[in-house]
């Protein structure tokens, strides 16, 4: 993915120490490879007791600190300038809270926590010690999501309608992943998973939510493995959010609708949907503006991943905001509450 400018220029001090709490699959695939990409960080700490990513850890930082447990990295707070938690969900509020108290600014991977009341403490806990806490949710810089922010700011579709956005997959065998074997209230599940990056890109882009309404069902996994949601904004427009592990025939990835007309993007990255006609004609563009019986490709908002840390290290900087606000990652939580509940009650929740 491209990626745009920082907002500083690189300078002469010291990068900024970075301790990253889990080497699985977020650690080692996501966070560390961003991270090494961004002039100005450097990973000078790994917390993981497993000896098989340990050993990876130095592998692909030769000088890195690889150290048993989280506690263990508190205790070294005077050698790091953030740390970032890859950790299981489960742990985040506890992880995060610790190294708040040790006075370290946190990158939490998503979904920030389990539940809206461990979330709201652990931003409390940040603001009232002046710290940086922020979300890592990066699919605000997946290439639909700033190309709709780009038409929403043209005015291209006019009243905005519904917006609509999938993550659906073909995955009847489940992997043998944490995420797969717990339970919704222990973080798992697949509302906990792909449906934080749906809510918080409808909030992102729609604003705060009035009402909740979800349906939540477990086929193949311990925790649920389908999750639809449809929301109201505070703004009238209705977000009707879907993820699923079981459909072989997956739907489009983002079909936002308004009076003037549709903004359609048939799928994720390079996985096969059922829309193949409408795929992306080329690397300059992503999506299709419809009008009626026209359509013409639209060309892509430049943006990446990196940009999330590009903005990390300019906030520790004190030259922009965190490039997801605290209480963002907070509203998320809030809406997933509301879904669990809306799911056991099978009705609407109002927020």
């Amino acid at each position: 993915m491209t990626s745009t400018e920082p907002a500083i220029a690189p300078t002469e001090r010291p990068p900024l120490r970075v301790g990253l709490v889990g080497y699985g699959m977020a650690g080692h695939d996501f966070h560390a490879p961003l991270i090494r990409s961004v002039d100005g960080l450097r990973i000078t700490h790994v917390v993981t007791g497993d000896r098989e990513r340990a050993a990876s850890a130095v592998e692909d930082e030769p000088d890195v600190q690889v150290l048993p447990d989280a506690q263990s990295l508190w205790s070294k707070a005077a050698e790091l300038d953030l740390v970032v938690l890859a950790s299981p969900t489960g742990a985040h509020a506890e992880q995060a809270t610790a190294a708040l108290e040790a006075g370290l600014p946190v990158v939490v991977d998503k979904p920030f926590t389990v539940t809206a009341a461990d979330a709201r403490a652990v931003v409390e806990l940040a603001e009232s010690r002046g710290l940086l806490l922020t979300v890592f949710q990066n699919r605000r810089w997946d290439p639909e999501h700033l190309t709709v922010k780009t038409l929403l700011a043209g005015g291209d579709l006019g009243e905005i309608v519904r917006y609509e956005a999938r993550y659906e997959r073909w995955r009847p065998v489940p992997k043998a992943r944490w995420r797969e074997q717990s339970t919704s209230a222990e973080g798992g599940g697949i509302l906990m998973d792909l449906q934080s990056h749906l809510v918080d890109g409808a909030l992102n882009l729609f604003g705060p939510v009035a009402t909740v309404y979800a349906e939540l069902s477990a086929w193949t996994t311990v925790g649920d493995d389908v999750a639809f949601l449809a929301l109201k904004h505070a703004s009238g427009v209705l977000s009707h959010l879907g993820t699923t592990s079981l459909a072989a025939a997956p739907g489009p990835r983002t079909r936002l609708l308004g009076t003037r007309g549709a903004y359609l993007v048939a799928g994720v990255g390079d996985d096969p949907t059922a829309l193949s006609a409408w795929a992306d004609p080329d690397t300059e563009h992503r999506g299709w503006l419809v009008l009626g019986e026209d359509a013409a490709p639209v060309p892509r908002t430049p943006g990446g991943w990196r940009d999330f840390y590009v903005g990390v290290r300019d906030a520790l900087l004190g030259a922009t905001p965190p490039p997801v606000a605290a209480r963002d990652a907070l509203a998320v939580i809030e809406v997933l509450d509301a879904a669990r509940l809306s799911a056991q009650r099978g009705d609407v929740v109002r927020l």
